[in-house]
């Protein structure tokens, strides 16, 4: 397999754990507040991260590697915090596909000045991933909605895209010249202590208790997801894994369907058949 079809495959493989992740940490989200599920999952994850790095005897990384991937942790935390405020504020779909889009096309626009220009039949299939994603994410509100989703909404929803796209890029070049274990055990740590953080300035509401189990399942998916990302960004253009990894809710939306029989729009299933249609020519 080409260098570039393997990155298509790990990015595919990313995405579908990051969606599982966020399948498993929205079950657990409603009946916990969601940072509690989440910074379960980082606690536990970061630990595991440490045992396996001691156990398997990983070379350490340069301080600049650990550094990236601490900053990625941390800010992208703090995103997903912000992201969780702008949902909460009004209607979903809007703020979502926003977020979504905003996270695949700034790793997008720095790889093409970093990079330089990919192929014609790359720059097709990052289009279409790009409107793949919107697609996907952007459910739009019922005719008789009464919830409207503000701008302030919108702003907090483009920060957190910013954040979780500035994540992207800083693990791919956290990666660069490094293994995958100690620099997401950096990270990991930087994100639980931004998370505890956020919990300790703004306590969530609701019952403390009942997050562990689904928060360890969660956060050991997203945790694989990452290292599957910051592998294919090694193998090949981080545009091109960025965009398919930023393809995860469609795995979100295919189990949910499957556990909970929560079935997709129109709109969503158009999104995932572009989805393929876009893999297929990011693999070539």
């Amino acid at each position: 397999m080409t260098p570039s079809g393997s990155s298509a495959g790990l990015g595919l493989f990313a995405a579908a754990t990051w969606g599982g992740s966020d399948f498993v940490g929205g079950v657990g989200a409603r009946r916990s507040p969601a940072l509690l599920v989440v910074a379960a999952g980082h606690i536990v994850s970061f630990l595991i991260l440490v045992a396996l790095c001691l156990a398997l005897r990983s070379s350490l990384p340069g301080t600049r590697s650990l550094a990236l991937a601490a900053l990625g942790g941390f800010e992208g935390s703090l995103a997903l915090a912000v992201f969780y405020r702008a949902l909460a504020m009004g209607a979903m779909g809007l703020t979502a596909a926003l977020t979504g889009l905003i996270t695949a096309l700034l790793p997008v626009l720095f790889s093409l000045f970093h990079d330089g220009l990919p192929s014609r039949l790359t720059a097709l299939g990052l289009a279409t991933g790009c409107v793949a994603i919107w697609l996907i994410t952007h459910a739009p509100a019922a005719k008789d909605a009464t919830v409207s989703t503000p701008p302030a909404a919108l702003l907090l929803g483009a920060l957190a895209g910013l954040g979780f796209g500035s994540q992207l890029i800083l693990f791919r070049f956290a990666g660069i010249g490094a293994g995958v274990l100690w620099p997401m055990t950096a990270a990991r740590a930087a994100g639980a202590a931004a998370v505890v953080l956020v919990i300790l300035f703004f306590p969530p509401q609701g019952a403390w208790k009942g997050f562990w189990l689904t928060g360890i399942a969660a956060g050991a998916l997203d945790t694989i997801g990452n290292l599957f990302y910051i592998r294919a960004t090694q193998l090949g253009r981080m545009d091109v894994a960025a965009v398919i990894c930023s393809m995860y809710p469609a795995g979100t939306i295919l189990l949910a369907t499957l556990v909970l029989r929560e079935w997709p729009t129109r709109r969503q299933m158009a999104g995932m058949a572009l989805a393929l249609a876009a893999v297929a020519m990011l693999s070539i």
